[in-house]
Formats: structure tokens, C-alpha cells, sequence
């Protein structure tokens, strides 16, 4: 009988068998200092996946900002603003593909601390640019330090997680990046675009000083044989008078059954090859949600409509939204089936971009820029569009429509992608089959992110403005 595609149980799919330890007294002795421990540990990690929301949207108040700079060597055209928005991608590809190797070879711990490397010298760079190289090689090094946290912190925190809150630690990191691209929307209201890449650096020194004094995975000590350093890590995190042998015992055997790798007979076996290939499939749709342009350009995409608000102000509210559409989801996922989000969501981000493009053909344009880091005077619409200051209750379709497109976002295509992933993939298959996920994902971001401003500036498509553009 052939084996479940989703919902899978079994030895073969569960990351941390759960059955119940010999004495269920010695768990409820497990008090509020092992989750203090787990929490703190925790907060460490998932600074990285702060900074990498932080990094991830930094090109959204910078780009208007350098386009209209007086400096020639920073003056960006728009096929160079294109190259500084999705260059982040290339780098998340590469750090997430290093992932695999650095995950097994230093430890999810030094792997989180070793990308505070790129991350601290990508934000020098761009904070102290004198030319584009220096912004793009910056901007190239955020994003490959933001692959390798993304796709090592989540391993970090489901193996020192007690099963207890292992949910919801879980979610920590999706948080964490979501409420790192709020901050960067809200700095971008009071900061000048060299100071948000100093501030960049803050979570990043933060993080490398917590982790310091943090255990390793007691999982990946167990997997070189240092047990007794396992033990010890174990213990640490679940307090001194907790009983960790019964959970020692788990994540031994645990590690037992995934020490040997899907071979390539086996990975063509049905079973195996169709949740790769389900997996990779939802990664690809997600990204065709066109999410990370979205994220990239926001405050661009406000600053060429016409729109009752400051176009940083509104982009600051969609940021707003976009963490509360996070933690509401994060919290009723389980209510509902997953086929049912993923509809409901794709219908929700269905609407909400053709509003925004029928108002962004039909509406009215600003006579000039919204805010002095305008993108142009001119609107993404057509020519023949009325001239109109942006007034009225009209003007606020460009904010609900974003608003709506996060919100229907964070509900389906977000997260589910990234569940599904754990869900349906067999253990053995699991880290190859992540890495290739991965590279999908980000490289169909690069696309995206890279043809994004041509597109929307090509004469040709009828939706910028006559001539050809800088």
C-alpha cells in the first residue's frame, strides 16, 4: 500500500518520536528555569532571523533615497536600483546551499554565529559606500548571511526545544523576521538610509554576544559522539533538577535512524521523489506570489501612486500588518485544513494585487513625488491617467490593497509552504531535499526581484512613461 503524501506518520517522518517517559512526575519537575534557559537560548538564535527581515526590506526606503542622491557615484538608474534589490536573493541562494555543509560540519550554533561575519561586513559596506560595488557586495553578503541563519536557526530551536513549547518556539523565527522588516520600515521614518545599515549591525553583535554563552544542539553533540558534552548541554537547558535521560535516550535513538542518507535508487522510489517534488513545487508557487518584490520595492511602489499618506508611512503600516497577520496565523493554523488556507489565501492575494493594479492603471497619479525620496514623478500607470493630489478616501486603495495582499499572504502560501516541508518529507530525504527547496525559492526571488523595475518602466508593457528609462 503506498504511503501517505501528507500527514505521513512513522519512524520515517517524525523528527522527535513523542511517546510518554517512564515517570510523568519527573516531567512536571521541569520548571520555569528550563524554559527561562530555552527561551534565552531561543531569543539568541532567532536575532538572526531578525536581522534577516531587517536586511531583507532595507533596499525599500534606500532605493527612492539613492535615486534622487547628488552624489553621481551613488545616483542609482533604475537597472542598477533592480541589481541592488535582488543581488539579496543571489546571497540568501548561496547562504542557505551553505547550510547543508555548515550545519553537519560546525554546528547549527557556530553556523549561526559564523554568519554574523558576512552580515556585519555586508551592513559596513553599504553604511560606507562610496560606489555601487560597495552597496552591491554589501547587499550580496546581508543576503547570503540571511540564507545560512534562515535556514539554520529553525533546526537550532526545534532541537533544544522541549516538546512542551517546541510549537510554539517554532514560530519564533518567522516572528522574529517579520517584526526585523517592521523595524526597518519604522527606522526608515526617522533615519537617513547610511544609519539604517549602522543600526543593521546592533542585533547582529547581539547576537554573536548571547550565543556565546549558549549550549550547542544536544542533538549535533550526539551525532559527533561527544555524549558527554550532550548530556551536559541537555542539562543546562532543562534546569538542574530536571531528569533528562529519558529525553537523552529519545534524541539518541533519534539519531540512530537518521544517520545514514536516501540513496539515489531510493530517491526515485515514489514515496520519496513526490513529496520532493510537491515541496519544491509549493516553494516555486509561493515565490509567484511575488511577495519579495513586493517587500524589496514596497515604499517604491507608494511612492509612485497616489496615495492620502506618506509613501514611509504607509509602507511602516503594511509592516505593522504584516507582523499582526503573523502572530494571528501563527495562532489559528491549526483550525483549519491546510488545502483550505492555501485557497482562501491565493483568493485573498488574487484580489488584493488586481485592485492595486487597476487602481495603479486607472487611478490618479501624484503631480509630483509623495515624499522628497520619490521614485518619479510619474505614476507606473498609463499616460493618459487624470492628474489628481493625492485626496480623498480614493487614494488609500494602494495601503488596503497591500494591507489585504500581506494579510491573505500570511494566513496560506507563508507559512504552509514552509510546514509542508516537515511535514510531508521522509527524515533521510529531508536535508537534500530542504537545500534544493531553497535554491528554488531564492533564485525564483531573483528573477522576480530583478525584472520587477524593467518590467513596470518598459514602454513596450504600457506601464511606464515614454522614453527609455535611466
Amino acid at each position: 500500500m503506498q504511503e501517505p503524501l501528507l500527514g505521513a506518520e512513522g519512524p520515517d517522518y517524525d523528527t522527535f518520536p513523542e511517546k510518554p517517559p517512564p515517570s510523568p512526575g519527573d516531567r512536571a519537575r521541569v520548571g520555569a528555569l528550563q524554559n527561562k534557559r530555552v527561551f534565552l537560548a531561543t531569543f539568541a538564535a532567532v536575532l538572526g532571523n531578525f536581522s534577516f527581515g531587517y536586511a531583507l526590506v532595507y533596499t525599500s526606503p534606500v532605493i527612492p533615497a539613492l535615486e534622487h542622491s547628488l552624489d553621481p557615484d551613488l545616483h542609482l538608474t533604475k537597472s542598477q536600483a533592480s541589481w541592488f534589490g535582488s543581488v539579496f536573493t543571489l546571497g540568501a541562494a548561496a547562504g542557505g546551499l551553505s547550510a547543508m555543509i555548515l550545519n553537519d560540519l560546525l554546528g547549527r550554533k557556530l553556523s549561526i554565529m559564523f554568519s554574523a561575519v558576512p552580515s556585519a561586513a555586508g551592513y559596513a559596506l553599504m553604511a560606507g559606500a562610496h560606489g555601487l560595488w560597495m552597496l552591491l557586495l554589501g547587499r550580496t553578503l546581508t543576503g547570503f548571511a540571511g540564507g545560512l541563519t534562515a535556514a539554520c536557526i529553525p533546526v537550532y530551536v526545534s532541537e533544544i526545544a522541549p516538546p512542551g513549547v517546541r510549537g510554539a518556539l517554532g514560530a519564533t523565527p518567522q516572528l522574529m523576521a517579520v517584526f526585523g522588516s517592521l523595524s526597518l520600515y519604522a527606522l526608515g521614518l526617522l533615519l537617513p538610509w547610511r544609519w539604517l545599515a549602522v543600526a543593521g549591525e546592533a542585533p547582529v553583535l547581539v547576537m554573536i554576544l548571547l550565543l556565546s554563552f549558549m549550549p550547542n544542539s544536544p542533538r549535533f553533540l550526539l551525532s559527533r559522539g561527544r555524549d558527554e558534552e550532550a548530556l551536559r548541554a541537555l542539562a543546562w537547558l532543562r534546569g538542574t533538577d530536571a531528569d533528562v535521560h529519558w529525553e537523552f535516550e529519545q534524541i539518541q535513538d533519534n539519531v540512530r535512524r537518521q544517520s545514514s542518507r536516501v540513496s539515489w535508487a531510493e530517491a526515485r522510489a515514489p514515496h520519496v521523489c513526490r513529496p520532493i517534488a510537491v515541496a519544491l513545487l509549493m516553494r516555486l508557487l509561493q515565490q509567484l506570489t511575488g511577495i519579495t518584490p513586493i517587500l524589496v520595492y514596497l515604499q517604491s511602489i507608494f511612492d509612485s501612486t497616489a496615495v492620502l499618506l506618506p509613501p514611509k508611512d504607509d509602507a511602516a503600516i503594511v509592516g505593522a500588518v504584516r507582523l499582526l497577520s503573523v502572530l494571528i496565523a501563527a495562532l489559528t493554523m491549526d483550525l483549519a485544513g491546510r488545502k483550505v488556507l492555501l485557497f482562501v489565501s491565493a483568493a485573498i492575494m488574487f484580489a488584493a494585487n488586481l485592485t492595486l493594479g487597476l487602481y495603479i492603471h486607472f487611478g490618479p497619479r501624484p503631480l509630483s513625488p509623495n515624499s522628497t525620496a520619490g521614485l518619479e514623478s510619474e505614476s507606473w500607470g498609463n499616460l493618459a491617467q487624470p492628474l489628481a493630489a493625492p485626496a480623498g478616501y480614493l487614494t488609500l486603495v494602494p495601503l488596503l490593497a497591500t494591507m489585504f495582499f500581506i494579510m491573505g499572504y500570511a494566513m496560506g502560501w507563508g507559512p504552509i509552504t514552509w510546514l509542508l516541508m516537515s511535514e510531508v518529507l521522509p527524515l533521510r530525504a529531508r536535508g537534500v531535499a530542504s537545500g534544493l527547496c531553497v535554491l528554488a525559492s531564492w533564485l525564483t526571488a531573483f528573477v522576480l526581484t530583478k525584472s520587477f523595475l524593467p518590467v513596470v518602466w518598459s514602454p513596450q508593457w504600457g506601464c511606464g512613461r515614454a522614453g527609455n528609462p535611466e
